[in-house]
């Protein structure tokens, strides 16, 4: 059992929990509306406990492939975010399904960069997610990747749950990945690579990984994870990484039966 990570999740009450596009997607890049639901189970659980849940999504651009697969292959930048406007519609689609089936309400929130940069839009930002939360309705969040474009870009959803766990205080980040947390090198080409289950020293985990390339669906990789652990701890925000395709992962993290990388607080 993972005492330490069923502990940090017992004590914290204001969760922010992303779930990257390869969780999201199948294998042939469709929507995994299986996991929708049995996540939005798990979070009512977490709910049930007086716990607070904000939800960070991907798969804005998954969902437009899986609504237009004529589209798929288009690689121009009109298209992606036309594809993301399209998909970004249809993830919503499933949330709410998936969430109203356990009687929890859902709201959507879309940010660029600029919304963390401006103070007024930032007050704004916490004062909805306060008041989503307080009223028991669950806030679901995306990058608004139909008018973003580089110099606007936060670019992952990664540090985008990062900056939205600092603005609205949380107890605990929780980011969901195809990897069971973070490893001494790539656990999917070195056999022998060793999951480490609690990072007291970023610094010091920088200089004993290695760091790979970005997966086959995201935007991020094992890089913008260790940035969001960056800016988290430092405000007293545990950040933990564990892999959102093993079922009932949340339920199994609580109860200490799951593995993951915890970064601790400092």
């Amino acid at each position: 059992m993972n005492e330490t990570i069923a502990t940090t999740l017992k004590k914290a009450r204001k969760i922010v929990i992303k779930i990257g596009s390869n969780t999201l997607a199948k294998a042939d890049g469709t929507q995994n509306t299986e996991f929708m639901a049995n996540f939005a189970a798990q979070c009512k659980a977490l709910v049930d406990m007086g716990k607070q849940i904000v939800v960070v999504s991907s798969g804005a651009q998954v969902s437009g492939v899986s609504t237009l697969k004529e589209w798929a292959r288009k690689k121009d930048i009109h298209f992606r975010q036309a594809l993301c406007a399209i998909g970004q519609v249809e993830l919503m689609a499933q949330w709410r399904k998936a969430f109203a089936e356990q009687n929890l309400h859902i709201g959507q929130l879309l940010f660029t960069k600029e919304d963390f940069e401006n103070d007024h839009r930032s007050l704004n930002i916490r004062n909805t997610l306060f008041t989503l939360a307080d009223e028991g309705v669950v806030p679901i969040i995306n990058e608004n990747d139909s008018v973003s474009i580089d110099e606007f870009k936060i670019g992952d959803n990664d540090n985008l749950s990062a900056l939205t766990a600092i603005l609205w205080s949380a107890d605990l980040l929780i980011l969901f990945s195809d990897i069971d947390g973070i490893y001494t090198d790539n656990p999917k080409t070195n056999p022998n690579a060793k999951l480490i289950e609690s990072v007291k020293s970023i610094p010091e985990l920088r200089k004993t990984i290695k760091i790979g390339e970005t997966n086959a669906f995201g935007t991020g990789g094992i890089e913008t994870k260790i940035q969001a652990a960056e800016k988290t701890t430092v405000y007293g925000i545990p950040l933990l990484l564990a892999n959102g395709g093993h079922e009932n992962i949340l339920k199994d993290l609580a109860s200490g039966n799951a593995n993951g990388t915890l970064f601790l607080a400092e």
